[in-house]
């Protein structure tokens, strides 16, 4: 099965995600199909938090993947902040 997951990097005590789409045997941190975004829990100021690319997310949910518990709430969270940028921008 393929799963959209969280792989983590960054600093002890500084953590930093990758959205990815992975086979569900693969390691957390290992090997992986593609990256689609990243999540950045800790981000102060102008730091961007989160960044996905919601057409990519859409087509590999269409091809079955099933995304996490925490990936469906920043998929919700992105396409949120989406529609109030087009909001602002109209």
């Amino acid at each position: 099965m393929v799963v959209i997951r969280l792989s983590r990097g960054g600093a002890k005590k500084r953590p930093f995600y990758h959205v990815v789409v992975a086979d569900v045997r693969a390691r957390r941190d290992g090997r992986y199909i593609e990256r689609l975004g990243f999540f950045n829990p800790v981000a102060k100021g102008q730091e961007v938090t989160l960044r996905l690319d919601l057409e990519k997310v859409q087509s590999w949910i269409e091809k079955g993947a099933q995304p996490t518990d925490r990936v469906k709430q920043l998929i919700k969270q992105a396409k949120k902040s989406a529609a109030a940028s087009e909001e602002a921008a109209a």
